[in-house]
Parts: C-alpha cells; sequence; structure tokens
C-alpha cells in the first residue's frame, strides 16, 4: 500500500533532557504570583475542571489563572521544547517522546515566537499557514494555546483544518457531517444489534464506520460481531466499513483466523503508566499492530488509514497515572501519539468518566472543544462525542449546546447511538437524531458515497439546486428487512426501543418523554445508598472506604478504592482462594435486585469446586479497585467484586451491576509471565471483567453460574484478563 507511514523506532526519536523546576513569576497589580515547575504552571492556566483540582493542578482563583496565562503567552516555543515533562521518576516515557517526532524544519522557523505571538498569527493567517504549523509542533505546545483561547478562537482556529481520510468512504471533507454508528447491546444479541445498525442507516448514519462496543471481549465473541456487521454491510450494499471495538489484541487475533477487521481500534492514554498499566498496551506494541494491518487488513490497498483511537481528557486522572500533569495536556499528548500512525479517526469521549474529571456542564463543553482545537492542530481527523454519566451535573442541554459549537468548529463525525443511550455502556451520546438535525441546521451532508446509497433507498432526496433533504424512507429500518414477522423478532431483541415515531428530524415528543423520565429514575439511583438491614441475611462483614459519604464518594474515586485507615487491621491474611466483595459502586439498587438469586448460585459453585472462601466483605462507597487492597490484605488469590455499575437510560438499567474479578499475582513466575505479555513490569493483578448483570442483560442466576465458570479458568491458569484469554486460545489449538 502506497500510504504506509514510516514510523520512527522510539530509540530514532531526540529529544532534550528533562530540566529541574524553574520558579515562574508574574505581578498583577500588587499581588505576586508564583508558580513553581512547568507542570503546575499548565495546569493552573487552564480552566478549572475537577480532575485537575483532585490532582491539586488547578488554579486558585480566576486572577492566578490569568498570572498563569500571561507567563506562558510570554514563553517562546523553544522554552517549551527544551523542558519535556518527565514522569514521578524523572524520565521522559515512551508517549512524551512520540511527540517529539515532528517536522523540525517548521519547528525551527517558528521556534522564537512567544505563545502570545502564536497564538495571534493563527488567527490573522490564512488556513494554509495553521495546516504547515501543526506537524512542527509537540502536543505541550498544541495545549498551552488551547489554554490561552477564547470559546471563539477555539472554534475560529478549529475550522481552519479539515482533515480528510479514505477507506470505503471518505470523511472529513467540506461540506460534511459524517458518523459512527454504534449499536450497543447489553448481551451482545445479534439480532439486537442488527436492528440498532438498520436503525441508523435508516436515518442516515454509519458513513464513518459501523462500530460496536462488545460487552464481551473475546476472540469468538468479537469475530461474531464482525461477521455480523460485515454480512449487513454486504446486503444492504452500505458503502463503510466495520470495527469492533475490543481490546487490539483481541482484534488481531480476530484479523488471525480470518475475520473482517476493517478498522483496528484502541483507546490511548497520554502517560505510559496510564497505558500500559490500565489499557495493556505499549507504543511498540501499537507499532506492530499499525504494520499488521496494513499487511493483512481486508482493506489493504484500498484504504488510506485504517487505524481508529479513542481518548477524552480524565482517564489519567482518574486512574492517579498522570505524572503530575494536567488533563488537557495528558490529552494533547494522546493525539502526539495518534499522530504517529495517521488514523482513519479520532473519537474524543471527554465526559465519558463522570463527575472526578467533569462535574458540570461547562467543564465538559470546554474541555471538547480544547480537545477538538488541538487534535485538528496536530493534524488529526477528529470525531467528537460530547457526553456524559447520570452521576455527574451533565444534562442533554449542556451536550446538545456542545455539538452546536463543535459543528461550527468543523467536527468530522459523532456517534450515532438509538435515542443517545447507549445500552451496554450506560452513559449518554449523541444520536442518529442529533446527526440529521445539525445536518439540517448546518448544510451538511453524509460522505458523497454514502449520499449516493442512501438516495437510492429514499433514505435522503437530493434537489436540482444539490440541497440534501430527508426522503421517504428516512427513519423506516423496515426497509432493510424482508418482512414484518422478521422486523418484529428483530424489535423484541433490543431493549429499550421505545417507539419509531419521528418528529421532522428528532423523535416524537411522547418517545422523548419516556426517555427524560427514564433518566431522571435513572439519576436518582445514583444517590441511593445500600441498605445494609437487607443484606445482614447474607454471611458478610462490613469494610468501610475512605469516602466518608455519598457527594465524596462520586467526586472523588480514589477515597472508594482504598480501606479506611481505621479498618484495615480488621483484615489479617487468610490466604482463601476466593474472596467476595460487594461495593454499591454507582448502584446500590444494583445489588439489592440481583444479590439475593446471584449469591446462592455463587456460593454453591465455588464450594461444589472445592475453593476455599472466606467470609463475604460488604463495602459501602466503594470502586473497582478496592479489590486489589482487599486482595493485598487477606492474601486472597482472586477477589470477585460485585459492583453496581452507573445507570443507563432505561428504567431497568439501575440495576446492572458487573463482576471484576481481580486475579493477585503470587510468586516470580506469574509476575514475570504477567509482565511480559503486558510490558508493565510493576504488574501485580490482573482483571477479568463479566458486565451488564440485570434482567435486561445477563440474567443473575445465569450470570452467578457464568463467574463460576470463570474462576476456575482464572485459578486454573494462574492468569485473567487478556493474558487468560490468550492462554485458553494457545490451548484450544494444541488440543485441536
Amino acid at each position: 500500500m502506497s500510504s504506509i507511514k514510516k514510523i520512527k523506532s522510539l530509540d530514532q526519536i531526540i529529544l532534550p533532557e528533562p530540566k529541574p523546576d524553574e520558579t515562574y513569576c508574574k505581578t498583577l497589580l500588587d499581588r505576586e504570583f508564583v508558580f513553581v515547575g512547568l507542570k503546575k504552571l499548565l495546569g493552573a492556566a487552564d480552566f478549572s475542571k475537577a480532575g485537575d483540582r483532585i490532582a491539586g493542578l488547578a488554579a486558585d482563583d480566576e486572577i492566578s489563572r490569568e498570572a498563569a496565562r500571561a507567563i506562558l503567552s510570554g514563553l517562546t516555543l523553544q522554552h517549551l521544547y527544551d523542558r519535556p515533562l518527565a514522569d514521578d521518576r524523572g524520565i521522559t516515557d515512551s508517549v512524551m517522546r512520540v511527540g517529539y517526532d515532528i517536522a523540525h524544519e517548521v519547528f525551527d522557523s517558528i521556534a522564537d515566537m512567544t505563545f502570545g505571538d502564536l497564538k495571534d498569527h493563527l488567527l490573522r493567517s490564512p488556513d494554509s499557514e495553521m495546516k504547515r504549523i501543526g506537524p512542527g509542533l509537540i502536543p505541550v505546545m498544541a495545549a498551552v494555546l488551547a489554554k490561552l483561547c477564547d470559546v471563539h478562537e477555539l472554534i475560529c482556529l478549529s475550522k481552519k483544518v479539515r482533515r480528510t481520510t479514505k477507506a470505503r468512504t471518505r470523511v472529513g471533507m467540506p461540506g460534511t457531517l459524517s458518523s459512527r454508528c454504534q449499536p450497543n447491546h447489553p448481551t451482545d444479541d445479534l439480532r439486537g444489534v442488527a436492528l440498532l445498525v438498520y436503525l441508523g442507516l435508516s436515518e442516515g448514519t454509519g458513513d464513518c464506520l459501523l462500530g460496536m462496543n462488545p460487552a464481551e471481549d473475546s476472540v469468538e465473541n468479537v469475530s461474531a460481531v464482525l461477521e455480523t456487521l460485515d454480512k449487513i454491510r454486504q446486503e444492504t450494499g452500505v458503502p463503510t466499513q466495520i470495527c469492533c471495538l475490543g481490546h487490539i489484541k483481541t482484534q488481531l487475533a480476530c484479523l488471525e483466523k480470518g475475520a473482517p477487521v476493517d478498522i483496528l481500534f484502541q483507546s490511548i492514554a497520554g502517560t505510559d503508566r496510564t497505558l500500559i498499566d490500565e489499557f495493556d498496551v505499549t507504543v511498540d506494541y501499537l507499532d506492530k499492530a499499525y504494520h499488521t494491518m496494513a499487511e493483512q487488513g481486508p482493506l489493504s490497498g484500498q484504504a488510506e488509514q485504517w487505524m481508529y483511537f479513542e481518548t477524552g481528557q480524565g482517564s489519567e486522572v482518574s486512574y492517579g497515572k498522570h505524572n503530575g500533569i494536567d488533563m488537557t495536556v495528558c490529552e494533547a499528548l494522546c493525539y502526539g501519539l495518534a499522530r504517529r500512525y495517521d488514523p482513519f479517526m479520532i473519537n474524543n469521549v471527554t465526559g465519558f468518566i463522570g463527575p472526578e474529571t467533569h462535574l458540570d456542564n461547562f467543564e465538559m463543553l470546554i474541555s471538547n472543544l480544547q480537545d477538538h482545537f488541538m487534535g485538528k492542530l496536530l493534524g488529526l481527523p477528529m470525531g467528537m462525542a460530547p457526553c456524559y454519566t447520570l452521576h455527574s451535573n451533565c444534562t442533554t442541554e449542556g451536550q446538545q449546546m456542545a455539538t452546536q459549537l463543535l459543528t461550527a468548529a468543523g467536527a468530522n463525525f459523532y456517534m450515532d447511538v438509538y435515542y443517545g443511550m447507549d445500552r451496554m455502556l450506560s452513559y449518554f451520546d449523541t444520536s442518529g437524531h442529533d446527526n440529521q438535525t445539525l445536518r439540517e441546521i448546518y448544510g451538511l451532508k453524509p460522505a458523497p458515497e454514502y449520499l449516493t446509497w442512501a438516495v437510492e433507498k429514499g433514505i435522503f432526496q437530493v434537489s436540482e439546486q444539490g440541497t440534501v433533504r430527508r426522503g421517504p424512507n428516512w427513519g423506516n429500518p423496515r426497509i432493510f428487512c424482508n418482512s414484518d414477522v422478521e422486523f418484529q423478532k428483530l424489535l423484541e431483541s433490543a431493549p429499550a426501543v421505545y417507539g419509531l415515531e419521528n418528529a421532522g428530524p428528532r423523535v416524537a415528543n411522547k418517545i422523548q418523554r419516556t426517555l427524560r423520565a427514564n433518566q431522571a429514575i435513572a439519576r436518582e439511583a445514583i444517590h441511593t445508598d445500600l441498605r445494609m438491614e437487607e443484606l445482614d441475611k447474607f454471611d458478610v462483614r462490613v469494610l468501610r472506604t475512605k469516602a466518608s459519604s455519598k457527594d465524596a464518594h462520586l467526586n472523588d474515586p480514589e477515597l472508594g478504592a482504598h480501606i479506611a485507615l481505621e479498618d484495615i487491621t480488621a483484615l489479617q491474611p487468610e490466604d482463601c482462594d476466593v474472596q467476595v466483595l460487594v461495593s454499591d459502586g454507582l448502584s446500590a439498587e444494583a445489588i439489592h435486585h440481583n444479590m439475593d438469586e446471584l449469591l446462592p448460585v455463587l456460593e454453591d459453585g465455588l464450594r461444589s469446586r472445592g475453593f476455599r472462601v472466606s467470609r463475604h466483605i460488604i463495602a459501602p462507597y466503594g470502586r473497582v479497585k478496592l479489590a486489589e487492597e482487599v486482595a493485598e490484605a487477606v492474601r486472597a488469590r482472586l477477589v470477585i467484586g460485585l459492583i453496581g455499575e452507573r445507570p443507563g437510560g432505561d428504567a431497568l438499567a439501575s440495576r446492572s451491576m458487573s463482576a471484576y474479578m481481580t486475579y493477585r499475582l503470587d510468586g516470580e513466575e506469574e509476575k514475570q509471565a504477567a509482565a511480559e505479555f503486558s510490558g508493565n513490569s510493576d504488574i501485580a493483578v490482573e482483571v477479568t471483567v463479566i458486565s451488564n448483570i440485570y434482567a435486561g442483560g445477563i440474567p443473575p442466576l445465569e450470570a452467578g453460574s457464568l463467574i463460576v465458570e470463570k474462576t476456575g479458568e482464572i485459578l486454573e491458569n494462574r492468569a485473567a484478563g487478556n493474558r487468560l484469554a490468550t492462554l485458553l486460545r494457545d490451548k484450544e489449538k494444541r488440543d485441536a
């Protein structure tokens, strides 16, 4: 393929040595402001956001913020280039290093400019100058500019850059707005998936991608999803590409087996610690994946790009692995990493994590505008997903304001989640109705190849003047089914489809009222506490976390991840096989609606297999990572963490919980094997997840048996997560 990008090895990328922290000072009127170290200065210059406040990086007040911005405005690009941000050990990690792979001749031409001068220069210059300068910037420079821009400037500058990519369709062309159809289903029911794809196609979405997040990240399941999506693509004739957003290692294993992996996906992070420890991938592995797709991908020779990355402010801070770097800079570092692979698409999901990173509408909105600007400046094809969860103070209206501004700024694409309510991930994103509304407001079209197909299907009509309007089949998924009986069966397989009636490009009012009422019910469930008296019937002991209240628990995830100091001594080494840990997480109702059926099945199954099981623990205000401290304290081989998940928009979704199975690595042999597989030399645990346990997903009785089965696999193979999946696949090959 002629468009394969030559990727420099990490040791070929030269960057300066980190420097000791310097002191930056600024006097405003009669007040002097002092910032020790570049990281502190960068954090203080940004808009105040929850994640940076928790990390101690946000400015104390508006005056301090403006003092920091004034200092940054006067620094030269060379000053920043000469001071790469080091990790907590004083070392520049691989993600930071990748960001220094720039067009040095461009940088040399602007190195002596101050950031204030550069901002003014970009605002005065034609589009071509912004496109020229971007490749000469390291990511931190893009973050500095984002912190200096107001809303109008972020939009004005972003609008100057178009980044077009090509697979089967061309995405990002002038005058277009594309979408990724996201048919997520709580149990990966392929009939339900098909219905959600048909719903999306009927609304003119999916021209960027048919891309589904699987509930189960196994090679068998991901392959089945890919084959289903590809079958739909071929049967409908829709010109697009497909992707199943499993872990990149799972997808490559599917590719090896012959599955149609058109576009390869991975979530990425702005620090090595987050990328490796939490996302289980390294830069070297991404390099290998890029070349594997170039040589073996189904679109080899046809697509000009084939990688898909998701990012979003906050993951590094939420995991406590941000190296003292603020959220905006970490996000810019993600874009530096993505730029390395000339991706087909970037999807920004700022707002997905919750109130610990973005508390309200303003924080979510301003971060989305910053992210879009930084990605565009660095030359990336930016799709945006301004999204929110019900445990934050973000709302539908805030999300809609964000999409309006981002469309004005020239976003390449949005998500299409039917009704805007993700049935598996329990968060709220844009819908096909939103996409069409924005197209009509701004006079935009789908990708040209897709539009031709959609006109043939009667989904759109094109006037003699070239105006695109909704056609007679817009919003009618029945056109993709052979019979009413088939269509009815599909309707019955997808949860939370309350009707197909539309009002212009919007859902009909009666459907909207149902959606908003269910959101209100689910949001209320987040703020309920465990009813401890109802759990006394189980043989349990209570363990407190450092979160002393519901508000503290919701707004700072670190508190719920640690045992309260006064309770640490209550736990002694028990050297058991299994410890069951029950936490409310983000929905106490999920615990109360599932435990009566799930726990007896789980207990009987564990006993029947001869596992040594400690007395169960209930931990109010607990988070997923609490299991790691519990495993170490009681010396359990495996902790089965049963935890309430964040509620989604279906009224029943407030009852959904997950089982996070945390395996404690023990002994040098296990730790070495895990370290070699993950690339993380400090790895201490591996985790397998079973999600969407509730009446509308995996029923609790079935989930209990499934957890027992998975427990046996983990303890027998002394591995969990992606390493366990790989071991089981290798064993299957040997047995075959």
